[in-house]
């Protein structure tokens, strides 16, 4: 019996010519200048060392309430920002909202000994309170991403500040579970492995060791590449594949004081969820928060697992609270600009809503 035609019917054909054309576009895209990120018309309200709060207005102010944005001290907050329509920030002041985001900066050798809870008390707050100043409104909602949303619950819970709203996204509460490799964190908690001495003699952790970390954790540094080997021609993607790819190279550095931290209170001995965590001389009790609380989580997240941001629904002590999980990944949700009209969602009938003057 002869089968070798009917075999042949589903073997796709090579074209030689058009896979060469398709690599060497990619070869284009990959190495042609990295774009320019033009951010959502801003001004610079505050500076601390390499800190900058930055005022976006809203295009027509349509809610009362301000946005204060907080986003990771290990990756570049531009990410909220990366473009029009394409932009967080962008999308929220079109819809009327006024927003602040908090630029931690990248720290130098000079910030070695910056801590966790200098960034909370010392940054964080401070900056919330000149936000809150600069708006003249007595209420602002807070809006953490991945580890800015630590940090913002953190806050939150140990804070007399009038935060109005809670919003965190993708963010990592329980350490116990999540990226790093499950002996990693057992040789963590056992003491087999320590982190303090690499720690101490870089003082701050370089750039490229931080990217160089990330890269091995996580896909979302690998699988961008085989996306655009099969998306070359698609010019919108194009465009948000250039944009993602600066930014995921763009590393920051680290303090090593607070990377101490990171890897010891919370990943090693996880006092966050605990209610052991002390940040200067307050216990983060995560029942304090009882503000509106709206927690949303990604379905193809590989850097902040759904169950690592679950449990704080458990934990707060909000009555109006709600958990949402969208189809998206843990960059995609802003690099797409979606977290824009899902926040909306939430937050437009918990900000004051500005009532048409008629004349």
């Amino acid at each position: 019996m002869n089968t070798q035609g009917s075999i042949n019917e589903f073997i796709p054909l090579f074209d030689f010519e058009k896979e060469t054309k398709r690599w060497q576009q990619v070869y284009k895209i990959v190495n042609e200048p990295k774009p320019d990120i033009i951010p959502t018309r801003r001004e610079a309200v505050w500076k601390k060392n390499k800190s900058t709060l930055w005022y976006h207005p809203a295009k027509e102010k349509k809610y009362k309430i301000p946005l204060f944005f907080v986003y990771s001290l290990l990756n570049k907050s531009y990410i909220l920002d990366i473009g029009e329509g394409s932009s967080v920030i962008g999308g929220l002041t079109q819809l009327g909202y006024d927003v602040y985001l908090l630029d931690w900066g990248s720290p130098g050798y000079e910030d070695s000994n910056l801590s966790i809870d200098n960034y909370v008390i010392d940054y964080l707050a401070v900056a919330v309170k000149r936000a809150i100043r600069h708006s003249g409104i007595q209420e602002i909602s807070l809006v953490g991403y991945c580890l800015g949303g630590t940090l913002a619950a953190i806050l939150a819970s140990i804070t007399d500040l009038p935060i109005k709203n809670l919003v965190l996204s993708t963010i990592p509460i329980d350490f116990s579970i999540g990226i790093v490799p499950n002996k990693w964190l057992e040789a963590l908690q056992n003491g087999h492995l320590n982190f303090d001495r690499f720690a101490d003699v870089y003082g701050v952790i370089p750039a490229d060791i931080m990217y160089a970390m990330f890269r091995g954790l996580s896909p979302i540094y690998i699988s961008p590449m085989v996306n655009l080997v099969t998306r070359a021609y698609d010019e919108d993607y194009v465009e948000k594949w250039r944009r993602m790819d600066k930014w995921t190279k763009d590393a920051t550095p680290f303090s090593g004081t607070a990377f101490k931290q990171l890897i010891n209170d919370f990943y090693k001995e996880n006092k966050l969820i605990k209610g052991e965590l002390m940040i200067g001389d307050k216990r983060v009790d995560l029942s304090n928060i009882n503000c509106p609380l709206f927690v949303l989580s990604t379905s193809r997240d590989t850097l902040v697992l759904e169950p690592q941001s679950l449990p704080i629904m458990d934990l707060v002590s909000s009555k109006d609270k709600t958990y949402q999980v969208v189809e998206a990944g843990h960059v995609s949700l802003a690099l797409t600009g979606m977290f824009s009209i899902i926040a909306d969602k939430w937050l437009s009938s918990r900000s004051e809503e500005i009532q048409p003057v008629f004349t």
